[in-house]
């Protein structure tokens, strides 16, 4: 059953009863951790997965229901690591995607004290423990990024290498430059009131003019990713706007760099270009 018991591989004496759902895919020596970001699922991986694994067919089965509740002394057993049927040899790659705490199928503590990128980290870190990985390449995206470099600097002889994509490392550093564009960017989109008009923002908020005009068989990455940010703001980015923005709208700062936390979707580039142009 593709479930994790945290607390079954943290010190602590009381189990607090988290649990977080994972899935795994491919076989081999080679392993892979996946970390999403801030409110994202195992899901949010597909074109990942495919493109290490060749298939989107789960290692550890078909669906699986919940598990039943479990009482602090039925949790008192020592944890074991789930090993794998047989040694995995070879070049293949196993990769493995989850959801964090408070998302998808893993448990979602009451309090916020139960929710940190360190808290989060451990998680991980548990997870492997529980697959029986003694190493893995990890690869976080956005506040999965936050969380990977935690999880790096806990336990850096756990990491074969890591992988960052869309992530600050915080301090002072993470605080935009305020600037003519800077005010600019962040007026437009304040003012944008359709996914048409907050994809125009979004994209010169991400990337380059140099690397939106770039030429991809047909189209360009600007016409491409365009299409793409306007089906991802229509299903996912207004619920972005209407649990976080209330909460920081009260700080200006706080606002653009929730602003510009927004992630290109995940689309395969040929699926892409095929659909629109």
């Amino acid at each position: 059953m593709p479930y994790c018991e945290v607390d079954r591989y943290q010190a602590g004496d009381k189990w607090e009863g988290v649990r977080l759902f994972y899935r795994r895919y491919g076989r081999g020596a080679t392993k892979v951790l996946l970390v999403i970001g801030l409110a994202g699922t195992h899901d949010s991986w597909g074109p990942q997965i495919r493109g290490l694994t060749g298939s989107m067919e789960p290692a550890d089965g078909g669906d699986v229901p919940e598990p039943a509740a479990r009482t602090d002394e039925e949790a008192a057993a020592p944890a074991t690591a789930t090993a794998p049927e047989e040694e995995d040899v070879g070049e293949g790659i196993e990769v493995c995607c989850f959801d964090n705490r408070g998302v998808g199928r893993s448990t979602i503590p009451p309090h916020k004290s139960y929710y940190s990128t360190a808290i989060m980290a451990r998680d991980a870190l548990a997870l492997m423990d529980h697959l029986g990985w003694k190493k893995a390449h990890v690869f976080g995206h956005s506040m999965g990024a936050m969380i990977s470099c935690k999880l790096a600097a806990m336990a850096p002889h756990r990491l074969s290498s890591l992988a960052l994509l869309n992530v600050t490392g915080g301090g002072m550093e993470c605080f935009p430059k305020v600037d003519a564009q800077m005010l600019s960017l962040a007026f437009r989109f304040l003012r944008a009131r359709t996914p048409e008009q907050r994809a125009l923002v979004d994209l010169e908020t991400h990337y380059t003019k140099e690397y939106l005009d770039e030429e991809v068989e047909s189209c360009t990455r600007r016409a491409i990713l365009y299409k793409v940010n306007v089906i991802y703001t229509c299903t996912e980015y207004s619920l972005f706007f209407l649990l976080v923005l209330p909460c920081a709208s009260d700080n200006f700062f706080g606002l653009y760099l929730l602003l510009t936390m927004l992630f290109a979707g995940g689309c395969p580039v040929k699926e892409v270009i095929q659909e629109f142009c």
